[in-house]
């Protein structure tokens, strides 16, 4: 795992135009059902973030591509739900995963549109929800609001650790006012809608349709 992760941080820091390519993929990666429980893929990304604050890595680029390999990942853990039907749990290879599986069905069965949208921030279920929600029935259209919403948020919060690693608190009040307020905008929306999502999980009772 650390001879992949240096691999690929070495690769992005040395082919700088291939940065965005690189960060779809292991967000696509990350997000993909089996894959995203093995590839050390947020590892990889916080460092990205790191040499995004360097000034090494061009920002929009590595931000939009996480966001769409992010989306279309869980897009294709969901038709592969859809596809294969319930009973993929019980065939090579999801069979030697049964106990994920079934952990993201019990979080999905009881929160269900939530579920999605929460579970890409959680590495326990991150890889399955998107299936057990197309194993579940899940409505498209449902389902893909939480996935783009939820990966438009995962892809700034995931390289923004790196990002303030390598800025330093001290150079913080050397940004611009662009920079100031995008990050402000970014942390108020994240909060907001985690704060929602928060309240909306507590108050549930009983377990709500997935569909």
């Amino acid at each position: 795992m650390q001879s992949f992760i240096d691999q690929s941080v070495s690769f992005i820091e040395n082919h700088q135009a291939w940065a965005g390519l690189v960060v779809g993929l292991l967000a696509f990666g990350e997000s993909l059902v089996l894959v995203g429980i093995l590839l050390p893929g947020t590892t990889v990304l916080i460092i990205v973030g790191g040499l995004v604050g360097a000034g090494i890595v061009q920002p929009l680029p590595v931000l939009l591509a996480a966001m769409i390999g992010a989306a279309l990942g869980d897009t294709v853990s969901y038709f592969l739900g859809r596809w294969l039907g319930r009973g993929v749990v019980h065939k090579w290879p999801l069979r030697r995963y049964r106990r994920e599986v079934a952990r993201a069905r019990l979080f999905f069965h009881r929160y269900g549109f939530a579920a999605v949208f929460v579970g890409r921030f959680f590495g326990p279920v991150r890889a399955t929800v998107p299936l057990v929600a197309g194993m579940m029935g899940m409505h498209r259209r449902r389902f893909q609001i939480a996935n783009i919403l939820s990966a438009i948020i995962w892809a700034p919060a995931v390289l923004s650790p790196g990002w303030l690693v390598a800025k330093g608190a001290g150079s913080i009040p050397e940004l611009d006012v662009t920079s100031f307020f995008g990050i402000a905008a970014i942390a108020a929306i994240a909060a907001i809608i985690v704060a929602v999502i928060v309240l909306k999980l507590r108050g549930k009772r009983q377990p709500s349709r997935a569909s």
